[in-house]
């Protein structure tokens, strides 16, 4: 299939490893000695939202599976199993890297332009995305309506939005990534 594939000898040999920057995912046995496939994606933490982990094992049972899949694996295989099954679980496990990746670059450049507002301009923008008019901001902020035009001119062009709209969203892309 053409995929660039490490292998680990253990699972506190790959949490060593400093990973590529890539789309990737992670096959891994439950049963592994030392730390467990369950333990290493304890491990992983927020990790598996870009690399996202399919579980395969011989002696899988359902609280197994649960707690694998609770913990965020991406497919729970049990042995034995087709080649096409881990196949198209792996391509399943690539798309969604590859589109975790892409959100955290989209809020990444979000947060990078937000960066650039100064202390006032992000106050207007917080007004702006809460709703308010320009001369309801004014007021809420004792400056004048021309003042806060200016401000929110700037706000839309660092901002690089053509629209309200497109200014909530982003301001939503970057709280709700970061957790906010």
């Amino acid at each position: 299939m053409d995929y660039e594939v490490a292998l680990y000898g253990s699972a506190p040999e790959f949490l060593k490893v400093e990973l590529l920057d890539v789309p990737a995912c992670l096959v891994l046995d439950v049963r592994l000695p030392g730390l467990s496939g369950l333990d290493l994606q304890t491990a992983m933490g927020q990790s598996q939202r870009t690399m996202p982990i399919i579980f395969i094992t011989g002696r899988g049972n359902v609280p197994m599976t649960v707690r694998a899949m609770k913990g965020g694996a991406q497919d729970f295989l049990e042995k034995p199993f087709e080649d096409q099954e881990l196949l198209d679980a792996i391509q399943r496990a690539l798309a969604r890297s590859r589109a975790a990746r892409a959100e955290d670059a989209e809020r990444a450049d979000i947060e990078g332009r937000l960066a650039t507002l100064t202390p006032r301009e992000r106050q207007v923008l917080e007004l702006v995305v809460a709703g308010l008019l320009n001369k309801q901001i004014a007021g809420e902020l004792g400056a004048a309506e021309k003042t806060i035009k200016v401000h929110r001119g700037r706000v839309m062009k660092k901002m690089q939005a053509d629209s309200v709209a497109e200014l909530v969203r982003m301001t939503q892309k970057a709280r709700v990534d970061a957790g906010a």
